[in-house]
């Protein structure tokens, strides 16, 4: 083979190789970015867990309030 196309093939393939690594840092420096976006908006968009339970917790006992209110007057 010769000298020649064996350092074309050599830099085709590096070459190659340089795209996909460079194709792969973007999407990764991407997904980076969309992740602490998603970190900013999601608070604002959903409820915590605790925040649910706290909210329900007392809504159960406005209910059972009124519950023993009708009952009384019964």
């Amino acid at each position: 083979m010769d000298q020649g196309l064996l350092n074309i093939l050599i830099m085709t393939a590096g070459s190659i190789f340089g795209w996909i690594l460079r194709m792969l840092w973007t999407a990764s420096q991407e997904l980076k970015a969309d992740l602490a976006k998603l970190r900013e908006e999601l608070p604002k968009e959903y409820v915590s867990k605790d925040d649910y339970r706290q909210d329900v917790k007392e809504l159960k006992e406005m209910i059972g309030k009124l519950f023993d209110l009708i009952s009384q007057q019964k």
